[in-house]
């Protein structure tokens, strides 16, 4: 890390003062602006000309739930925590305790360091240290880079142990196509097929068509409305450089398209729904990952990171001009 990028970073010497979604670096180009938190390398504002593409946070706040975050080495739930590789049990700390399951990852609440930063791009990294749930040492890296496409976050996870390590990723950003909530907003994404889960855990049971449930069969621009979606979709329609996109857009015509490639098959898409009002549906998370939930148990999707092999997965969110 550069003398520079350590100087550009917030000073704080003084810990009861740092802000508690960590340290912050805010980067920018040609009317994008992007401010990413150290907690969880949370992507914490991203804005075009002054416009809310996702949903923001304050810095001295604690993130809510996992608005932003970067999930690996599993991005959703593990069912119970518990799954099986080469032969092994292992069970994981059940962080969705609710619904007694693994959700989303070790790394979400880790304080990620610096190691790049210009006037456009930051990198951030941390290491998954090896634990009765995960025995694997897993370097990450997630570089944020403005341009005139929009945000790009990429994240890069290399196998530092000796054994081959279960691994996924995606984000969990929450868009915002203008004003007014998930239930004014227009939804338009390809896929042709959904996960169905179980309505009190959310486990996964089954990938159905579309068709069986109109209501999620979004490959034409529709309105939300008051829909409810917390579901992962398949079967996802690329283009012919193999990236396909999730389009938002309000009446106004403003808008937000989050665009992925095939190293994400996976679209998790939520509609946010929360007890408190002032929370409920006011963004659509929308999720590329690399694999379905459960994949730890499944092995349906899942990357097998060998011993000092890499991973990467990349996605851009970029505005849509009314």
């Amino acid at each position: 890390m550069t003398d520079a990028a350590v100087a550009s970073a917030t000073d704080l010497t003084d810990a009861s003062v740092l802000p508690l979604s960590g340290l912050q670096y805010t980067i920018s180009h040609d009317g994008y602006s992007a401010t990413i938190a150290s907690v969880g390398a949370s992507l914490r504002i991203l804005t075009w000309n002054g416009r809310d593409l996702v949903v923001p946070f304050d810095a001295d706040e604690v993130r809510p739930g996992y608005r932003g975050a970067v999930l690996a080495p599993w991005p959703n739930r593990v069912v119970d925590g518990s799954y099986t590789f080469d032969g092994v049990d292992y069970q994981l700390p059940l962080t969705e305790p609710s619904r007694s399951h693994a959700l989303h990852g070790l790394v979400c609440w880790t304080d990620w360091t610096l190691q790049a930063r210009s006037a456009d791009s930051v990198t951030l990294g941390t290491t998954i240290v090896p634990s009765d749930g995960y025995p694997h040492r897993i370097a990450l890296l997630v570089t944020y880079s403005l341009s005139d496409d929009g945000l790009t976050s990429t994240v890069t996870a290399q196998n530092l142990g000796a054994g081959t390590a279960p691994y996924g990723t995606g984000p969990h950003p929450y868009l915002v196509a203008g004003p007014g909530v998930v239930d004014d907003w227009t939804l338009e994404f390809p896929a042709a097929a959904y996960l169905t889960v179980t309505p009190d855990r959310l486990s996964p049971v089954a990938t159905v068509p579309v068709e069986t449930t109109p209501e999620f069969d979004f490959r034409a621009p529709r309105l939300i409305g008051d829909t409810f979606i917390d579901h992962a979709f398949a079967a996802i329609a690329r283009q012919a450089d193999g990236s396909a996109s999730v389009t938002l857009t309000s009446p106004a015509g403003t808008g937000v398209r989050m665009s992925f490639g095939t190293e994400l098959p996976w679209l998790q898409v939520h509609t946010a729904d929360r007890p408190a009002p002032e929370r409920s549906r006011i963004g659509l998370a929308v999720e590329p990952m690399t694999c379905p939930p459960d994949a730890f148990s499944t092995g349906e999707d899942l990357v097998l990171l060998a011993p000092a092999a890499s991973h990467s997965a990349a996605w851009t969110i970029a505005a849509i001009q009314a």
